[in-house]
């Protein structure tokens, strides 16, 4: 009798291994909408970087001619004000609004940009704060743009 006892614990039971299987499934719905949530902001970092050295180069400009740059393409690059990396302009597409003053900066995604295109980060001037795509809002969730 003893060796029928042995036997049968050598083994999972479908309850057991079931269970586990609920407890993974509820873990990963947890895990991935977090995850996919860092990579949102990792890529929208990327276009506030730009933004940021662009709005910079945008003030050097300002100061050296006395006028607010409209074309980041033939009045930054072209002058020598900044240098956008090739690879970045691949993924991003930038845009100064407003021209005297500056009011917003943009960035739109493009089709080579993994995350897709069409998604949109705004630098507001006046206010100094990012929006769109990829940014924390105000409750600490990502803003759905």
């Amino acid at each position: 009798m003893a060796r029928r006892l042995l036997k049968r614990e050598k083994g999972f039971t479908l309850i057991e291994v079931l269970v586990v299987v609920i407890i993974v499934a509820i873990l990963a719905a947890v895990g991935v909408p977090i995850y996919t949530n860092y990579v949102k902001q990792a890529r929208a970092s990327e276009a506030q970087s730009a933004i940021g050295a662009i709005y910079n180069a945008s003030k050097m400009y300002y100061q050296d001619t006395g006028e607010w740059p409209n074309d980041i393409e033939n009045q930054l690059e072209a002058d020598g004000y900044i240098n956008l990396d090739q690879s970045l302009l691949l993924r991003w597409e930038f845009e100064i609004i407003g021209s005297n003053p500056i009011t917003s900066i943009q960035a739109v995604s493009t089709s080579e940009m993994k995350g897709g295109e069409g998604h949109v980060v705004t630098y507001n001037v006046e206010t100094g704060e990012f929006t769109g795509y990829g940014v924390l809002g105000q409750q600490g969730e990502l803003e759905q743009f």
